[in-house]
């Protein structure tokens, strides 16, 4: 046997196994697709979709109820800090009336003396 023939001999080897890889490739694809194909036939697709119906309705649900709380916190936050700049939240009315009073009686005394002087 000549080189040129050893060297013939080693490719048409490489080839053949090569081609059975390829071909085992493609055995494992065919035997994965007629595995699915059965699942999908054997499959209750009415059962599926009231399944995937449920699932979407209970993300929607919880969706809501997360927006709305975040709302709901959101606005009380802002109500709050719209009280706070009105100065509502300090004290109440009587209290106000009762500061002012007392200011307004510290300063007449205050022009008193100072009249009197």
């Amino acid at each position: 046997m000549s080189n040129l023939d050893s060297i013939k001999e080693r490719v048409s080897v490489a080839e053949d196994f090569a081609r059975k890889i390829w071909l085992a490739g493609l055995g494992a694809y065919g035997k994965s697709y007629d595995e699915v194909q059965e699942r999908v036939e054997n499959l209750d697709v009415s059962k599926v979709f009231e399944d995937l119906v449920n699932k979407g309705e209970a993300l929607e649900a919880e969706a809501k109820t997360k927006i709305k709380e975040k709302t709901d916190f959101d606005i009380k936050g802002r109500v709050e800090e719209v009280r706070e700049k009105l100065g509502m939240n300090n004290k109440s009315n009587s209290e106000k009336i009762d500061d002012l009073s007392a200011k307004i009686e510290a300063l007449a005394a205050s022009i008193e003396k100072l009249s009197a002087k």
